[in-house]
């Protein structure tokens, strides 16, 4: 297999989005990904499962997006012998993923102080709203209260008065992609110090990270931003503007980005010196907008995205995701990949946006159907023979 984390075995223990989301990312760049499901399958399984419109053979757009390139093994982690089971899986595998609620892995015995026992060299890596310590770190938490609890939903929008949360669930994908980079740095870091440790996710701390430089910014003003749509709190204009058939963006961040929109976009009232650099236009962004409105509605999107593009400035059309998946842009870049189902059918899905020049296989199994690979895993990692493995199943230890 030529992917960059190949030779890495990882047990997946997630469900719902942010958990599965990073064994997705890690299980895309070669991760022998082995899903560990209860005997009746993970909550996610049955999402959509039974939709019409969003779901193949039984299998629901999340699941089959979210368990690509993943093996299917049921344990009952609620008993004696399911937990031994999966002790001994720990034992051969480098990283064990949840995002249990606070409090659940050491009550089942898989958390970390539990697992070091088992596999001194164990990685493990707990996703949860709050981390896994300080005042409130027990409280429940979906992707909605990340964005809402991280301050990222109060500046979104058009007014203060409806915040609205990002179009797609940045709290719990956030939480999935923070998870990645922090399970790839703990498998650096053993690589010197031979041991393993434990990697604590909480979907908040990602969502005040990406608030980035508008935190530093409340530190010096002491002044909290609030919502101003596409707008920018800085750059004029930059901003949504509506055309004949649509919408387009335009991003005009320098002065010399200015002068080029004159050119393209003739109206009588730029032509001043006062809007030549960015404070004159700041003062009169509502009639510099309204006026680019104005002239812009007058002809369809394409004229104007070729004439912007063609004078270097930022633009882009406002597409619909219909649009977005059929760019050519997206397509060349192998984004929009098939995703097969275990009987042999298949839909389509984005692909991996890690590109690499040399470790560069791009290959997308069937998301597992429940227990498919127990019998494998069982037999291949841990030796067990088909009577043992028969036994277990009929005393429902697994499935």
């Amino acid at each position: 297999m030529n992917k960059p984390l190949a030779g890495i075995r990882i047990l997946d223990l997630t469900h719902m989005l942010s958990g599965p989301y990073c064994g997705m990312i890690l299980a895309d760049l070669g991760a022998e990904t082995i899903k560990v499901e209860p005997l009746n399958g993970e909550g996610t399984r049955k999402l959509l499962a039974t939709d019409p419109e969003n779901s193949l053979n039984g299998m629901g757009a999340y699941y089959i997006t979210l368990n690509r390139n993943k093996q299917s093994v049921c344990v009952d982690l609620k008993s004696e012998q399911g937990l031994e089971v999966f002790y001994d899986l720990v034992r051969n595998v480098d990283v064990v993923i949840n995002n249990f609620g606070a409090g659940v892995p050491t009550r089942l015995k898989i958390d970390y102080d539990h697992l070091k026992e088992v596999n001194p060299a164990i990685i493990t890596c707990c996703i949860t709203g709050f981390g896994n310590n300080g005042p409130n770190y027990k409280r429940p938490s979906f992707d909605q209260v990340a964005q809402a609890t991280g301050g990222g939903m109060s500046i979104t929008g058009e007014s203060e008065e409806q915040q609205v949360r990002a179009g797609i669930p940045i709290g719990d994908l956030g939480g999935g992609m923070f998870a990645v980079m922090g399970i790839q740095a703990a498998l650096l870091e053993r690589e010197k110090s031979g041991e393993g440790q434990d990697v604590d996710i909480s979907m908040l701390d990602c969502q005040i990270s990406l608030l980035n430089y508008m935190a530093t910014m409340y530190f010096m003003s002491g002044k909290d931003p609030y919502p101003i749509g596409n707008s920018h709190f800085v750059h004029v204009p930059y901003d949504t503007f509506k055309t004949q058939d649509g919408y387009i963006v335009i991003a005009v961040i320098t002065d010399n980005f200015w002068q080029n929109l004159k050119e393209v976009v003739p109206c009588e009232e730029f032509n001043t010196s006062k809007y030549d650099t960015q404070p004159g236009r700041w003062e009169d962004r509502m009639l510099i907008n309204a006026k680019l409105n104005e002239t812009l509605s007058a002809k369809p999107s394409a004229h104007w995205l070729g004439l912007l593009e063609g004078a270097r400035i930022p633009c882009a059309p406002v597409n619909k995701l219909s649009q977005a998946l059929s760019d050519e842009q997206v397509l060349f870049r192998n984004m929009v990949v098939d995703l097969p189902h275990p009987d042999g059918t298949s839909t389509k899905g984005p692909g991996n946006p890690i590109k690499f020049s040399r470790s560069n296989e791009e290959s997308f199994a069937p998301a597992p159907l429940l227990g498919q690979d127990t019998d494998k895993v069982l037999s291949d990692i841990l030796g067990l023979d088909q009577s043992t493995i028969s036994r277990l199943k009929q005393d429902k230890v697994i499935g």
